[in-house]
């Protein structure tokens, strides 16, 4: 079966990572077009799920980056909204394990500035999934906007949301206090053990996907960097294992997880409703093609997820 459209809405940042200078009062930039719902459409894309990207790019040298990597992956960006504000920059530190730190330059930025008229006329019938997260759900004004679409999009399509929280930018108490509303617009929710940690501070796994469910997302998908993943279907759970790789750094890891595994499910036919049918051995078997998905962004700088082309050895995880 081949898969149907998975549309993606949130933001573009470009990454500014730190590199040695010549000179000791210097400071080298090395720029790559990121922002974790960027990342996903473009991870699709190059698994070869067709990938709709609604975003506000700007017309600065950031925006013309993003734009520029996003049509090369085969992105749709037929809704992108043409803005007048500037891009968004986060400045990353890499530690010795490859995990990044950041510092954002995000005051009134093109991603944040939603209107409810500029997503009205998308859409969504040739569409069996809709993905967001990250900043677009909670920094304003945007975010009243980008919520409503999400209401109205959940009757005829998948509905799948990472938080990815950000606590230099947005304070984990905003993001706790919307996290009720979007379990009960989510079908599937990817998460972080990270993002856990400031949602439901000191809660163990199991209880916070028994919270999770409760509020209203069936799919829970906690991901556990080197040790794997949590997978939790409506309160049935199982674990699946990292795949094991030479780490040059985790940026977009996560992203190119959730990519992953909406691909696989997607190219089987999973997804498109509100997940009634779907077995706990089927979300093992994506969150494991997701798996080697990620691993394979770790073993690059970046986030420069894989290309279809680069996956011959996973492809019997997938139904043609």
């Amino acid at each position: 079966m081949s898969p149907r459209q998975i549309t993606v809405l949130g933001e573009c940042v470009a990454d500014a990572f730190t590199r040695p200078a010549d000179a000791p009062d210097e400071l080298n930039l090395h720029v790559l077009p990121g922002g974790g719902p960027a990342n996903t459409a473009v991870a699709l894309a190059r698994l070869g799920t067709p990938s709709r990207f609604l975003a506000r790019l700007s017309g600065d040298v950031f925006g013309r980056l993003f734009r520029s990597r996003l049509e090369a992956s085969g992105v749709d960006l037929s809704h992108t909204v043409v803005a007048s504000e500037p891009s968004t920059l986060a400045v990353a530190e890499l530690d010795t394990q490859g995990q990044a730190a950041y510092s954002f330059h995000a005051q009134n930025t093109a991603d944040w500035q939603w209107a409810s008229a500029e997503l009205a006329d998308v859409d969504l019938s040739e569409n069996v999934c809709l993905h967001t997260g990250s900043l677009a759900l909670v920094r304003e004004p945007g975010a009243r906007a980008v919520e409503e679409f999400l209401a109205t999009a959940a009757p005829r399509t998948t509905i799948s949301l990472d938080p990815n929280v950000r606590p230099l930018l947005v304070r984990p108490e905003v993001y706790r206090a919307h996290l009720n509303r979007w379990c009960g617009l989510a079908d599937i929710l990817r998460l972080s053990e990270e993002d856990l940690k400031l949602l439901l501070p000191e809660t163990p796994l199991a209880r916070a996907c028994d919270v999770l469910h409760s509020a209203g997302a069936r799919l829970v998908v906690l991901t556990r960097g080197a040790d794997g993943a949590l997978v939790s279907l409506d309160g049935e759970r199982a674990h699946v294992p990292a795949v094991t790789t030479q780490v040059v750094d985790t940026v977009g890891a996560g992203d190119s997880f959730t990519a992953g595994l909406l691909h696989n499910l997607g190219t089987r036919g999973l997804l498109g409703g509100r997940l009634t049918g779907l077995r706990l051995h089927e979300v093992v078997e994506a969150c494991l093609f997701a798996a080697q998905v990620a691993a394979l962004t770790c073993s690059v700088a970046g986030p420069n997820p894989p290309w279809q082309s680069q996956l011959p050895q996973f492809a019997s995880t997938e139904h043609a």
